[in-house]
C-alpha cells in the first residue's frame, strides 16, 4: 500500500493562525472569503497519491475561483464542469496554463437538462477545442447535441440505482433527475455510436459527503459500473475511461474522523475489476473544503430565553449550506478564548490553548479569555433559518468580535447569493506568504447593475425582446468608470497592495 504524503489528512479550524486572519479581516472587511492555496495543492497530492494511473478531475462547481483552478490545474488535474459558464471558467484556466496548446482534453462538461444557451456556447468551444468531452444524462440531450451538428467526444452518464452522501439532496445516484437507467445505457451508446458520436466513456456519480461507513455502498456502486464497461465494450466498442465521479467527504464535526482516502482507492480499485479503460474520479469538496474558511464580525450580542443570541455580519446569502442542508460548521471566535482553556481536546477556539506565535501569547495579541457561554450565531437576513449554530458552547461573544467558519472552501461562494439584496462578500487567496484580493467585495451597485430602465420605453420599438435582454442598460446613470472608482475603492480599503509584505 502506498504511504499518503505527510500534510496531514484533515486542516481543523484550530489550526488557522487567528492573528492572521484577524489582520485579513482588517484589511479586506467583513465578511470575507478566505482560501489557502497551498492547503489545495496538499489535497490535490494526497488524491493522486492514493489513486496513481487514474485520470483525475476536479469539480469545478465546488468553487469556481480562476486562480484556484489555474492552481489545481497547474498539479496535473482536470477540470469537471456543470455549465457552460464553469466551462468558460475552466478553459481560460487551462490556456492560463498551456498557452496556445489546449486542445479542450483537460475538460468535461457534465450536461444535465442544459439549457439551450449552454449548449450553443460548449459546441461552438468545441469547434476550437476539439478534445473537449461532453456528459449526457438523456437520449434528448443527444439528439440535441446532434441537431447542433456536435458528434464529437461523448460519454453517458448513467443512474446505477444507487445513492450515497451526507443529506437526502446531494444523494444523487438513485435519482431520476441524474442519468440514464443504466440497464437501457448499451443501448443508447449503440445508437449514439451508430449516429457518428465518438463515445468514450460511462460515468456516475453516487452522491457527494460519502464517508468510510458508507465503503459498502461505494463499493456496490463502483462494481456495477465495471459490469456496465465490461458489457460497452462487448456490444458497443472500447470505452476510453469509466468515470466513477467523486463525492468524497470531509470531516466538519469536530470529533470527526478523516475519510480513509486509501481505504476508498483500494476498494475502488478492487470493485471495478479488470477493464479496458481509465479509471476516472472527479472530487470537488475534498480538494477545497478544509482549505477555505468564511470570517465574519460581530454585531449583535442579546440575551434570549435559552441561549445567548449573536448577530454576525455573514448570513444565509453569503454561506447557505446551514440554511440548506442543516449542516454543521465549526466556529471559532478569532478575539477570544475560553477562560480556563480546554480539557486538552480540540475546541472551537483553537488546540490546547496554542501557541500561534512562539512567545507565550496564545495566539491573541490582547489575550483574551471570557466564560464559555450556549450561543446561537445568526445573520442578518429576514429568515429565520438564517441560523449558523445553535446551543453552540463558544467564548462568550462581543460586538466587534471576529468569527471563523471553519470548511468553507466548497460550496461556500459558490452558493452565495444576493437575497435581501445583499451584497456577495469579497474573496481573498493566500499563497504562503503571499494575500491577494481574487474577489473584490459587491456594493448596491453591483446588486442592481443589471436592472433595465423601462419607464418610457415604447411598445413600439423595434428592437426585440432579445435584443433588449441583451443590450439595455443598466438602471443606474453611473458610468462604468465612476461605479468601477467606488468599487475599487470600497473593496481596497486600507490594503497594502504589495502581496509579499504578508
Amino acid at each position: 500500500m502506498t504511504e499518503l504524503v505527510a500534510s496531514p489528512a484533515v486542516r481543523r479550524l484550530g489550526d488557522w493562525d487567528a492573528a492572521d486572519l484577524r489582520t485579513l479581516i482588517a484589511d479586506y472587511g467583513s465578511p470575507l472569503y478566505v482560501l489557502d492555496l497551498e492547503r489545495v495543492r496538499e489535497n490535490a497530492r494526497r488524491i493522486e497519491t492514493a489513486f496513481p494511473d487514474t485520470d483525475i478531475f476536479y469539480a469545478v462547481k465546488a468553487n469556481a475561483l480562476g486562480e484556484l483552478l489555474e492552481t489545481i490545474h497547474g498539479e496535473g488535474i482536470g477540470l469537471e464542469c456543470a455549465s457552460a459558464g464553469e466551462v468558460k471558467r475552466a478553459l481560460a484556466a487551462v490556456e492560463s496554463e498551456t498557452g496556445d496548446d489546449a486542445t479542450g482534453a483537460d475538460v468535461h462538461y457534465t450536461a444535465v437538462n442544459p439549457p439551450a444557451r449552454d449548449l450553443d456556447w460548449v459546441v461552438d468551444a468545441w469547434a476550437e477545442y476539439p478534445d473537449l468531452t461532453i456528459t449526457v444524462g438523456a437520449e434528448d440531450t443527444i439528439d440535441r447535441l446532434a441537431d447542433r451538428g456536435y458528434d464529437g467526444r461523448l460519454c453517458l452518464r448513467v443512474n446505477p440505482g444507487i445513492g450515497a452522501g451526507h443529506h437526502e439532496k446531494v444523494e444523487t445516484g438513485a435519482n431520476a433527475k441524474f442519468g440514464v437507467p443504466a440497464e437501457r445505457a448499451v443501448e443508447v451508446l449503440a445508437d449514439a455510436a451508430d449516429r457518428g458520436f465518438d463515445v468514450v466513456g460511462v460515468h456516475a456519480h453516487v452522491g457527494s459527503g460519502v464517508s468510510s461507513d458508507q465503503l459498502d455502498d461505494h463499493r456496490e456502486f463502483v462494481s456495477r459500473m465495471g459490469d456496465l464497461a465490461r458489457s460497452v465494450a462487448a456490444e458497443v466498442g472500447g470505452l476510453e475511461f469509466v468515470d466513477v465521479g467523486g463525492g468524497f467527504g470531509v470531516p466538519y464535526r469536530e470529533d470527526e474522523q478523516p475519510l480513509d482516502l486509501q481505504a476508498v482507492a483500494d476498494a475502488t480499485r478492487e470493485a471495478i475489476g479488470e477493464i479496458d479503460a481509465r479509471l476516472t474520479i472527479e472530487p470537488g469538496r475534498y480538494f477545497v473544503a478544509d482549505a477555505g474558511v468564511l470570517l465574519s464580525e460581530v454585531n449583535t450580542v442579546k440575551e434570549a430565553r435559552d441561549t445567548v443570541a449573536v448577530g454576525v455580519d455573514a448570513g444565509m446569502t453569503t454561506l447557505l449550506r446551514p440554511a440548506m442542508y442543516d449542516a454543521y460548521h465549526p466556529i471559532r471566535n478569532l478575539t477570544a478564548e475560553s477562560s480556563g482553556g480546554d480539557d486538552g481536546g480540540e475546541t472551537e477556539s483553537g488546540r490546547n490553548g496554542r501557541d500561534d506565535h512562539g512567545d507565550g501569547r496564545d495566539g491573541h495579541t490582547d489575550h483574551i479569555h471570557r466564560e464559555t457561554l450556549s450561543q446561537t450565531i445568526a445573520g442578518p437576513i429576514c429568515e429565520s433559518g438564517d441560523v449558523f449554530c445553535t446551543d453552540r458552547q463558544l467564548p462568550a461573544s462581543q460586538r466587534g468580535d471576529v468569527l471563523a467558519i471553519g470548511n468553507a472552501g466548497a460550496y461556500g461562494y459558490e452558493m452565495a447569493n444576493q437575497y435581501n439584496s445583499r451584497p456577495r462578500p469579497a474573496s481573498v487567496v493566500v499563497d504562503g506568504e503571499a494575500v491577494r484580493l481574487a474577489r473584490r467585495r459587491e456594493t448596491f451597485d453591483d446588486v442592481i447593475r443589471l436592472e433595465c430602465e423601462t419607464r418610457g420605453v415604447s411598445d413600439g420599438s423595434s428592437e426585440t425582446p432579445q435584443e433588449r435582454t441583451n443590450a439595455s442598460r443598466p438602471a443606474n446613470a453611473e458610468t462604468d468608470a465612476t461605479a468601477n472608482a467606488k468599487i475599487d475603492a470600497d473593496a481596497n480599503r486600507d490594503v497594502d497592495t504589495d502581496p509579499e509584505t504578508r
